[in-house]
């Protein structure tokens, strides 16, 4: 019974290093093309990534971003969101997508779809483009 006491916190270490994150569920070694936000349509591209554990990274209308991703499945929160500087016509597409980025709480993957939620209700529905 020692053993087992001994061992069980080690198994708990090893655990911890697990991705748990979105990415780890369905949505990792894709890349996302948002449809809609709201149930309106997105007509400028925005790209979403997930390129290693507890990373994300994309292309917003005019500019490129990276971020950190600090939340279990099915929770997603997005941490230190850099972007580029590049000024472009889509400027206020890009202000847009990112505020509505930001505000998103929860995932869901399902097949080539990936939906993006906050507590009231808002969502972005992103489509697998790859």
């Amino acid at each position: 019974m020692m053993r087992l006491a001994l061992i069980l916190p080690l198994l708990a270490l090893f655990q911890c290093d697990k991705d748990e994150s979105v990415a780890a569920y369905g949505a990792a070694d894709r890349t996302w093309a948002l449809q809609e936000i709201d149930g309106q349509p997105f007509e400028a591209s925005a790209l979403l990534r997930f390129p290693e554990e507890g990373r994300i990274e994309g292309n917003a209308p005019c500019n490129s971003y990276t971020g950190t991703l600090n939340a279990p499945y099915p929770w997603f929160e997005i941490a230190d969101l850099a972007a580029t500087r590049a000024a472009c016509t889509g400027l206020e597409a890009e202000g847009m997508y990112f505020a509505a980025l930001m505000a998103m709480t929860q995932s869901e993957v399902s097949g080539d779809v990936l939906i993006l939620r906050d507590e009231d209700g808002h969502e972005m529905v992103f489509k697998a483009a790859d």
